[in-house]
């Protein structure tokens, strides 16, 4: 009996050996796979096997066990579960874990959860060892504005748009279109494409989803991006160029051997849809991250974030100068915009104000969102949108219905700490005066590749790139006198002045820019004539006016003043008419200050029938873009017709011979030019509409070159 107890003490203790030893095979394992997932950025599945790997350590194994904990606390922050990264780094610091960052952690995830209490003993525990930290600083100080921000909140509307969200990620809107009718939004929904999970995440790879308007202005369902943008890895947090025609967005492709890092890639857009996406070459650095690109308004600097050598610390945002052939080195933000921590997501409103998210600035926990205005002293000047636009959890990759102060932002709050994102709007009310513009040909249709100068006597001097249906829209400001200058390759200048009043009430103003081509002639509209004489009417003078304006605002030009005829009444009779007319312009622009050399009457008769264009075409449907109003032509058609054709070919136009007057460069041959001119097809436009702004604000042609 003794010896069978024995033998069965034996195989008991043996038994326990064998497991002790399984358990810490076992744990061996999975902590080698742990370190295996987190070196190539895989945390989702590192976490897994450190937790599984903590479990099978006896608990008197404290320093073990604290390792696994702070290991598995790493893994949860950087894939933003706030909840269980807490829950770990108590562990780590139940163990005593060696390494204080714990604390620090420790505090930023209670920050995250709102446990301000937890929180300020946290960072001030980890103060005690590290006095002069940056990041336990700013920490402890949200401890103590998050409440009050809380209690106070600001003006901020803010509401969930539930017909963006799913039941996972949607994040980083970016809103786009001449109407700012597209919104662009990045997404882990089971939409996405592919069916594998993500190793960092757990949760699909993300992909770019879009929504649009209908005609009534209320948003559509999202739905999958038509191009080759999406792929089988992380797509999204895009923004697209001023002029709408290159989007910028972060991919992150992956490697089962390598770390995974992000990169930039641009797609420039073809007729409606996105081509294939480039990569951008920002810099020599491979082993360093870019992600989250931003253009500024004025088209120039593409701004990013990168972990790259030479940071403050972190995530920094960067920016470098975007040439016609890739990008021309890069530099840091710097002080006060970039802290220790991580500065991310930037954006930009058209007036140039910065938007950005950071954990390193004091907030309310997790990354908040900040604003940055240019300050010729300082740089930057950095304000905190606190309470209800900044919350405990994560707020950042806002975006601007144009010039307004709205649009959709993204946030984690809400959602049961498990660090999914929702698409949320928010609006601040504001009284805002704006001017809306649109350059365009003459008696055509929009010049997108058109640019507005804009001077104001406050000392505002800016360049303005129009969108595709050549508008533009610019916040203004009161009792500031305002010139703006529209100009174009190939085309006159058109200038508009503006005076903004002060209001109680937001206003808009509107412009017309309507920029007479160099190259064509030009229909002095509202030119009328004493019946069968040269006489000019008193209704015309207004017309000429104008045409002077433009004539001393363009002192480098020379014109050909035209007038015709319709082809009734006797040639040679038509002909003399319509040089007696011309010479009546003429007459006119001289007694207002024209001089005479700039200036060459010429009368066609009914020698040039009008040619018709397409805007008139439009506007007549019997007649066709190309259709020249002949005797033959008109004699085919109704008597109604037939008056409408005529008065359409009695007209006075003028043509541009010579932008050189006045320089070295008044040399010229005549006989060539007017070969030059008389080649280009006949074309006239209409009168400048009036700019309005609920009273009609004067308008006023403009010259040649900008000012």
């Amino acid at each position: 009996m003794k010896c069978k107890v024995n033998r069965l003490t034996m195989m008991a203790t043996a038994m326990i050996v064998v497991a002790v030893i399984c358990a810490c095979s076992n744990e061996t394992i999975n902590f080698k796979k742990g370190e295996q997932f987190f070196a190539l950025g895989e945390y989702y599945q590192a976490a897994q096997f450190y937790k599984k790997s903590y479990q099978r350590i006896p608990t008197k194994d404290k320093a073990k066990r604290a390792d696994r904990a702070m290991r598995m606390g790493n893994c949860y922050r950087i894939i933003n579960n706030p909840q269980k990264a807490m829950q770990a780094y108590q562990n780590a610091v139940r163990y005593n874990n060696p390494d204080s960052t714990s604390l620090l952690y420790l505090g930023q995830q209670q920050l995250k959860l709102a446990n301000y209490k937890g929180a300020a003993e946290s960072f001030a525990a980890y103060l005690d060892k590290d006095p002069g930290n940056e990041l336990a600083r700013s920490g402890l100080l949200s401890c103590e504005l998050a409440p009050e921000w809380k209690a106070n909140p600001n003006l901020y509307i803010v509401k969930k748009e539930g017909l963006f969200n799913s039941t996972r990620s949607d994040y980083s809107p970016m809103l786009f279109g001449d109407e700012y009718d597209q919104l662009l939004v990045t997404s882990t929904r089971k939409d996405a494409t592919g069916d594998e999970l993500s190793s960092i995440t757990g949760v699909k790879y993300a992909d770019m989803f879009i929504a649009r308007q209908d005609e009534n202005k209320k948003w559509k369902q999202l739905e999958e991006i038509e191009s080759e943008i999406n792929t089988e890895y992380d797509e999204g947090v895009s923004c697209i160029s001023p002029d709408g025609k290159t989007m910028y967005f972060t991919r992150c492709s992956s490697d089962p051997s390598y770390p995974r890092y992000a990169e930039i890639y641009k797609s420039n857009r073809s007729d409606a849809t996105w081509a294939k996406p480039t990569k951008c070459e920002i810099s020599k650095d491979t082993l360093s991250s870019y992600a989250h690109p931003a253009v500024s308004p004025d088209g120039v600097w593409l701004y990013f974030v990168s972990d790259m050598p030479g940071g403050e610390g972190g995530y920094d945002i960067w920016r470098t100068r975007i040439m016609s052939d890739g990008f021309g080195g890069v530099e840091n933000l710097g002080r006060p915009i970039n802290t220790a921590g991580n500065e991310m997501f930037p954006s930009f409103r058209q007036n140039g104000e910065l938007y950005f998210s950071s954990d390193g600035h004091p907030g309310m926990g997790g990354l908040d969102l900040f604003k940055a205005v240019p300050d010729s002293l300082r740089g930057w000047i950095v304000t905190n949108l606190q309470y209800p636009m900044n919350t405990n959890a994560d707020d950042f990759g806002m975006t601007f219905e144009g010039v307004h102060n709205r649009g959709f932002f993204s946030s984690s709050r809400g959602d049961n700490n498990r660090g999914w994102e929702n698409i949320y709007s928010f609006e601040l009310p504001e009284i805002l005066q704006t001017v809306t513009g649109w350059v365009y040909e003459k008696d055509g249709y929009e010049l997108p590749e058109g640019l507005v100068y804009v001077v104001g006597n406050d000392g505002t001097n800016e360049k303005l790139s129009v969108k595709g249906d050549g508008s533009f829209t610019m916040i203004l400001t009161p009792g500031v006198d305002y010139v703006m200058l529209g100009t174009c390759k190939g085309y006159l200048n058109v200038k508009q002045e503006i005076r903004v009043e002060q209001s109680k009430e937001s206003e808009e103003y509107v412009l017309q820019f309507p920029l007479p081509p160099i190259n064509i002639p030009v229909l002095i509209d509202n030119i009328f004539y004493e019946f069968d004489k040269a006489t000019l009417t008193d209704e015309s003078t207004e017309a000429l006016d104008r045409l002077v304006v433009m004539l001393n605002e363009n002192p480098n030009i020379t014109i050909e003043l035209s007038a015709h005829c319709d082809y009734r009444g006797n040639d040679t009779y038509n002909q003399r008419l319509s040089q007696r007319r011309a010479e009546s312009v003429v007459r006119y622009l001289i007694e207002h200050g024209i001089k005479a050399d700039r200036l060459t009457a010429v009368g066609y008769g009914e020698e040039r029938p009008k040619v018709i264009r397409r805007r008139l075409a439009e506007v007549y449907e019997f007649l066709n873009e190309g259709d020249t109003l002949s005797e033959e032509f008109i004699l085919k058609l109704d008597e109604e017709q037939q008056e409408i054709c005529n008065a359409l070919n009695r007209r006075t136009e003028f043509r541009v011979l010579r932008t050189t007057y006045g320089t070295t460069l008044q040399e010229y041959n005549p006989e060539e030019m007017e070969q030059e001119l008389n080649d280009v097809p006949t074309v006239e436009a209409e009168e400048a509409p009036k700019a309005t702004r609920r009273e009609q604000v004067e308008e006023t042609d403009d010259g040649n070159f900008i000012f």
